[in-house]
């Protein structure tokens, strides 16, 4: 199995009780996320949630104990869409090669596709990045494994070569990634995404040859 969804992986700052906390906590969310896509993370006050809701302020607070930790549940989800997608794709590849390539591709092909439809949803990603937010780290942290789990079992195969220390050709292979990957990065590099993914795809499968 490759690596779990992120929404497991990011802690919450505070534990629902029951059903109806998780409805309360839902509905916050859902407002908070509808409010960003329209005024962006930055403009957005937890008091215009609470006036969306019809919520008071001290109850929002006894949910999330700030904005930042209800952008994290947005970030989480919104993060978590693309690694579902990548998930989903990776397992319908036939060999560690193919689950490399698809792993990739979709990658790119999922954030860029959320960039241009949900842009200021997206934007809450990549200010999650430039401030270390716990989600954002676990998404890049869910990359890596699956990367890793890939290498290891294009080891096992002969597909890859050995020699290399794993943890290295993992880093490696990330830092190379990573401006297509990472969203704050990705947002510069829009126009060589028809090709670009390709072509480092076709590169590092090279360097992994035997």
């Amino acid at each position: 199995m490759y690596a779990d969804s992120m929404n497991d992986k990011t802690p919450n700052t505070q534990h629902a009780r029951g059903p109806a906390d998780h409805s309360v906590r839902d509905r916050i969310v859902e407002a908070a996320r509808e409010h960003f896509s329209h005024y962006g993370y930055e403009k957005t006050t937890v008091s215009d949630l609470a006036k969306a809701i019809g919520f008071s302020k001290a109850y929002i607070y006894k949910f999330f104990d700030s904005k930042q930790a209800i952008g994290q549940a947005i970030c989480s989800r919104c993060l978590s869409a693309i690694t579902d997608a990548v998930s989903e794709s990776i397992s319908q590849g036939t060999t560690p090669t193919d689950r490399f390539r698809r792993m990739f591709e979709t990658t790119v092909a999922t954030s860029v596709h959320m960039f241009f439809n949900d842009r200021k949803l997206y934007d809450i990603a990549a200010y999650s990045v430039a401030e270390k937010w716990p989600s954002a780290q676990a998404y890049e942290d869910h990359i890596r494994k699956t990367l890793m789990q890939i290498i290891r079992e294009g080891r096992e195969a002969g597909e890859f070569e050995r020699k290399t220390p794993l943890d290295d050709t993992v880093h490696a292979i990330f830092l190379v990634m990573e401006p297509y990957v990472n969203p704050l990065l990705l947002q510069h590099n829009l126009d060589q995404v028809d090709e670009a993914p390709r072509q480092i795809t076709n590169l590092v499968l090279r360097s992994l040859a035997p």
